[in-house]
């Protein structure tokens, strides 16, 4: 990595996130597409485009990622030596108009339409409303690190990462259920569009075999996918080992992908068993 430890650590804990992080190399980028083809031959575009669940319990490739060096390497630097993976997911958004690249015009077959002002309509097609990831997951204890591995480039036209930097600082906000339709989120909601500084909004956009990586408290969100191209990437959730998970009776939370990536665990959150690399 061209950054030091401690220049990751202070630009990390002053605006929550960092980006376009060189991880993957063109031929392990190439097997890992490989991989994922496969099963989407196997599966169906429709299963893969979210409910690839924890599957680096099951893929010997997929848990490669997860443990892949120089993606650990950045995770350290920030959560330090002990870390855990506490879960993963690849999300896909496949593109919703049928686009030829050349002409970008718009065919009579596909789902799509224009507004007046010749922007695509969007409503109902896969978006990932404003929200934290900590409201999802209920820790305590020590802070969740998220990491998008991007398979595909990610650009502002197919749906890239947005973050509000800096955002992470103002603790866990309000959510509500979202009213518009096609919210990728499991449970559906969002952040009240008040409280989100949209006007500081950055645009994350990785190339294939990059990655980002952002606080459990950061404002984020992306956009749906309106170009003729996948965008395709691997979600997984970082913790140090000192992080232990909450108990709500109204959503009660299980952990049964957890794996010790890194260093030692001392503490047994997740597990009855003790834990060494």
């Amino acid at each position: 990595m061209k950054k030091d430890v401690a220049e990751i650590q202070a630009l990390y804990e002053q605006q929550g996130y960092l980006s376009a992080l060189p991880i993957l190399s063109p031929e392990e980028l190439q097997q890992a597409r490989d991989a994922f083809a496969e099963l989407e031959r196997k599966l169906g575009e429709d299963y893969t485009a979210y409910s690839l669940h924890n599957i680096h319990m099951e893929c010997d490739w997929v848990m490669a990622l997860a443990k892949h060096p120089k993606l650990l390497e950045v995770v350290t630097a920030v959560l330090g030596p002990d870390v855990i993976l506490l879960d993963s997911r690849f999300i896909c958004k496949y593109p919703v108009c049928n686009k030829p690249a050349e002409t970008q015009e718009i065919q009579p077959n596909n789902t799509c339409s224009k507004e007046k002002d010749g922007t695509e309509k969007t409503d109902g097609m896969p978006f990932v409303a404003w929200h934290q990831d900590m409201k999802y997951w209920g820790f305590d204890g020590g802070p969740v690190l998220s990491v998008w591995l991007a398979l595909d480039d990610s650009r502002e036209d197919n749906g890239a990462l947005q973050v509000i930097p800096g955002s992470h600082h103002s603790g866990l906000l309000p959510h509500h259920q979202s009213k518009r339709s096609g919210n990728m989120l499991s449970v559906n909601q969002e952040i009240p569009e008040e409280l989100v500084e949209t006007e500081k909004a950055i645009l994350c956009p990785l190339q294939a075999g990059q990655m980002s990586i952002h606080d459990g408290l950061l404002v984020h969100a992306s956009d749906p996918n309106t170009s003729n191209r996948r965008r395709c990437g691997y979600v997984i959730r970082y913790v140090p080992t000192c992080t232990y998970p909450i108990q709500d009776p109204e959503r009660p939370r299980t952990f049964p992908a957890t794996v010790l990536v890194s260093g030692f665990d001392k503490y047994n959150h997740f597990s009855n068993k003790t834990s060494k690399l």
